[in-house]
């Protein structure tokens, strides 16, 4: 905005050469607006915990549908994991679909990673069926983190264990521990699985 009424100012009064460049400066910070965003500064509050810092500038962002591909994929997919900080697992599922869709050949392929995300909402909204059959597409689609591989694998074994699949959840135990994750929280879980293991039939 600066930079155009300065450039109508200069027009008027100093060099037309100089208003021009502010008009062309001005042109592609609304270009570089509208196809990329705040996602920069999204990405850096982020990264030092600041979460309400990281709705204020995702707020900022008015038009996403209009941002770069690889940039709207990650604003969706970042908008569904703080729906889920809010516990708002409607809007949650919904952005993590729009990621989704938006997906880019430029950002690598996520389309793992988007799927375990989902699968994990649908079960804090009690869809075990959808759940399980998301997570199931995500193993296998690839899920290039280990630690969220692992992840993945240990919440597919909990899901068989309550379907009374013991034979499958321990297949997706021993994967899960193949991972060899160091997260605490799959760590200690391990720790109540493996005296829950033995006990179970098949």
């Amino acid at each position: 905005m600066l930079l155009i009424v300065f450039g109508i100012v200069s027009h008027l009064y100093l060099d037309t050469i100089l208003a021009w460049i502010c008009y062309v400066l001005a042109l592609v910070s609304i270009v570089l607006y509208f196809t990329f965003g705040t996602m920069r500064l999204v990405q850096e509050t982020i990264t030092d915990g600041d979460v309400d810092g990281a709705k204020r500038y995702m707020g900022m962002i008015r038009f996403p549908k209009m941002l770069f591909k690889p940039i709207r994929q990650a604003y969706y997919l970042l908008e569904g994991n703080l729906a889920m900080v809010d516990n708002d697992m409607d809007k949650a599922e919904a952005n993590i679909r729009k990621g989704m869709a938006s997906q880019s050949k430029l950002g690598g392929d996520t389309r793992g990673s988007g799927l375990m995300q989902l699968g994990f909402v649908q079960l804090r909204k009690g869809n075990i069926k959808e759940a399980r059959l998301s997570l199931m597409e995500a193993v296998k689609a690839g899920i290039p983190d280990k630690e969220q591989l692992a992840a993945a694998y240990l919440q597919l074994c909990s899901i068989e264990i309550q379907r009374k699949q013991y034979k499958l959840a321990k297949q997706y135990y021993a994967k899960c521990k193949a991972c060899k994750p160091r997260s605490e929280e799959v760590l200690s879980q391990f720790k109540i699985m493996d005296k829950q293991m033995p006990r179970l039939p098949g």
